[in-house]
C-alpha cells in the first residue's frame, strides 16, 4: 500500500447537499456532533430550495416539504460553531439553477428555453436575482467569512440569442462570457462584503489559457475548487491543472472529493472502498502541488441528487462509514489497519462497508441513523434479488401466465396457486421490511423523502408483484368452481 503524507494544512469540510432528503433539525445536529468526532472542520451547505427565501424570492422555497425556518438555520450555525466548524453556504449563481429557473415566472431568465439549469448572463434581471439570493443568504449567516458561488456545469452557455449577439463582437469568446458573469457576481460580493472569501467550482475554467484567466478580472478575488470524484483520478493531469491555475496567479486553491452521491445517479448503498480510493488519489495530488501554492482545504462532497430534477442518491446514514473512512484516509495518508480500526470503533461497526457493517450492539448514538441504515441495507438486498425484481420473468409466470394466456383466461389452476403463493410470500417479506424503513425515515426525514424513496426504489419491484397477484387471482376465480 502506498503511504502518502497526511492531508496538508487546510480545512476538511463536509458538503451537506440539501436539495434532496433534507434532514430534520434534530438529526442535522446529531450529524454535526458525529462530524466533529470524525475531525471535520467545517460544513459546505448547499441549501437550494430549503432556504427560507423571502419577498419576491419566496416562490423558490420547497413545497414538497417546508424549508428550514430562519431560527433553524441560525441554530444549526450555533451548533456547528460550538464544535469549531465554519459554515460555508453554497449558492449557485450561474449553472445548476434548476430550482430557480423551473418556475414559470423565471423561464425568461434561462439561457435557452430547454435548459433549466443555466442562467442567461446577458439579462440584468438575472444578475439582480442572483444578488438578492446572495444578500438574503449572507444576512442569515451573521459570522460569515466564506461563500461558495457554484458556477459549475454551465450547460448551453452562448447558445441563447442575447449571448450570440454578445459573442458577435470581435474578439469575444464563450470563455469570456462565462468570466464576465462570474466577475459581475464577484464584484457585487466584494462591494457588499469586502472581506468575504469567495470559492468557485473550477470545471468551466479547465480549458482556459493562462492569458484568458489573467484577463478575467477575478484573479486574487476567487479561490477555485477543483473537483474530481473518481477512484482513478488522473494525478498527473490534476497537478498540471493546479500548476496552470497557480501560474495564472491563483495562489489559493481548494480540492473537492466525494464520500457519496457520485457513483451512479440512483445508487442506494455506497462503496466505501471506491470513495477511499478517490481520496488516496487526492493525497497524491497534494503531495505534488507547486511550491508556493496554498491548498486552503478539501470539501468532501456528499451529493444527494445529481441535480435538482434527478432522483435521490444514497441517504446520509448509509454514507457515514464512507465519510469516516475517507477522513481517516486523509488524516493518516493511507487507509491503514489503524485507520480502519478507528472508523469501526468511532461508529461501532464491524465493517467499514455499509452493506456489511453488521447490526448495532452498543451505543447507537455513535452512529446517528444507524437503525435506518441497517434497515435500508436489509431491504435493498431483497429488492436486488433476481427472483423478486424479475418475478415477471419467472419460469411459471412466463410459461403459464403469459399475456396471451392472461387475455384468454387460460390458466392452469395448480400452477396459479404456486404463483400466488410465491408472489404473496415475497410481498409480505418486502412489506415487513418496508414498514421498518418507513418508520426509521419518519424520525430523520420529512414525509416527502420517505414517499419519494419508496416510489423510486420499492414501487418498481412491489408493483409488478401486486399486479400479477391480482390478475392471477381474478383469472383463477373464473376457472376454479366456487366452493359451496
Amino acid at each position: 500500500m502506498d503511504i502518502n503524507p497526511p492531508w496538508p494544512k487546510g480545512k476538511k469540510v463536509v458538503h451537506l447537499d440539501l436539495k434532496g432528503a433534507p434532514p430534520k433539525l434534530d438529526y442535522l445536529c446529531q450529524l454535526i456532533e458525529c462530524f466533529s468526532r470524525m475531525g471535520v472542520d467545517g460544513l459546505l451547505v448547499e441549501y437550494e430550495d430549503m432556504f427560507p427565501y423571502e419577498g419576491e424570492l419566496k416562490l423558490l422555497q420547497a413545497t414538497a416539504q417546508r424549508p428550514y425556518s430562519r431560527d433553524e438555520i441560525i441554530f444549526m450555525q450555533k451548533v456547528a460553531k460550538s464544535k469549531g466548524m465554519e459554515v460555508i453556504p453554497l449558492v449557485q449563481t450561474f449553472g445548476h439553477m434548476e430550482f430557480v429557473l423551473k418556475h414559470p415566472s423565471m423561464w425568461s431568465l434561462r439561457e435557452v428555453s430547454n435548459c433549466v439549469g443555466t442562467l442567461n448572463p446577458c439579462k440584468e434581471e438575472g444578475l439582480k436575482l442572483v444578488m438578492e439570493m446572495l444578500r438574503q443568504v449572507v444576512a442569515l449567516h451573521p459570522d460569515l467569512k466564506t461563500l461558495h458561488i457554484g458556477a459549475d456545469e454551465v450547460y448551453m452557455l452562448g447558445e441563447g440569442e442575447l449571448s450570440k449577439q454578445w459573442l458577435a463582437s470581435p474578439g469575444r469568446s464563450v470563455e469570456q462570457l462565462f468570466l464576465s458573469h462570474v466577475a459581475s457576481v464577484v464584484n457585487y460580493i466584494k462591494e457588499a462584503w469586502p472581506h468575504m472569501t469567495i470559492i468557485v467550482w473550477d470545471d468551466m475554467m479547465r480549458g482556459m489559457s493562462q492569458d484568458t484567466l489573467k484577463a478575467s478580472g477575478i484573479l486574487g478575488r476567487v479561490q477555485p475548487m477543483l473537483w474530481d470524484y473518481t477512484p482513478n483520478l488522473d494525478v498527473e493531469k490534476t497537478v498540471s491543472l493546479l500548476e496552470k491555475y497557480y501560474s495564472a496567479g491563483m495562489q489559493h486553491i481548494w480540492a473537492a472529493s466525494s464520500f457519496k452521491g457520485s457513483t451512479r445517479v440512483y445508487t442506494n448503498v455506497p462503496s466505501t472502498q471506491r470513495h477511499v480510493d478517490n481520496h488516496l488519489q487526492w493525497l497524491k495530488v497534494a503531495q505534488s502541488v507547486p511550491s508556493g501554492l496554498n491548498i486552503m482545504g478539501i470539501a468532501l462532497t456528499g451529493w444527494q441528487r445529481y441535480d435538482h430534477l434527478s432522483v435521490l442518491c444514497e441517504l446520509m446514514p448509509l454514507a457515514l462509514p464512507s465519510l469516516a473512512a475517507c477522513l481517516q484516509t486523509l488524516i493518516h495518508g493511507q487507509f491503514s489497519p489503524e485507520a480502519q480500526k478507528i472508523v469501526t470503533e468511532l461508529l461501532d461497526i464491524s465493517s467499514v462497508e455499509a452493506g456489511s457493517m453488521g447490526s448495532a450492539t452498543g451505543d447507537v448514538r455513535l452512529f446517528p441513523g444507524r437503525r435506518l441504515a441497517e434497515s435500508i441495507v436489509d431491504l435493498d438486498s431483497l429488492l436486488c434479488l433476481e427472483d423478486i425484481k424479475s418475478f415477471e420473468k419467472n419460469m411459471y409466470v412466463r410459461g403459464w401466465f403469459s399475456p396471451y394466456q392472461k387475455s384468454r383466461r387460460m390458466v392452469n389452476p395448480l400452477i396459479s396457486v404456486q404463483i400466488q403463493s410465491q408472489a404473496s410470500m415475497y410481498l409480505d417479506l418486502l412489506q415487513e421490511k418496508v414498514n421498518v424503513v418507513r418508520e426509521g425515515m419518519r424520525h430523520i426525514y420529512p414525509d416527502s423523502t420517505a414517499q419519494e424513496w419508496m416510489e423510486e426504489h420499492v414501487s418498481p419491484v412491489m408493483g409488478p408483484l401486486k399486479r400479477i397477484l391480482d390478475e392471477i387471482t381474478e383469472c383463477s376465480m373464473e376457472i376454479v368452481p366456487a366452493q359451496r
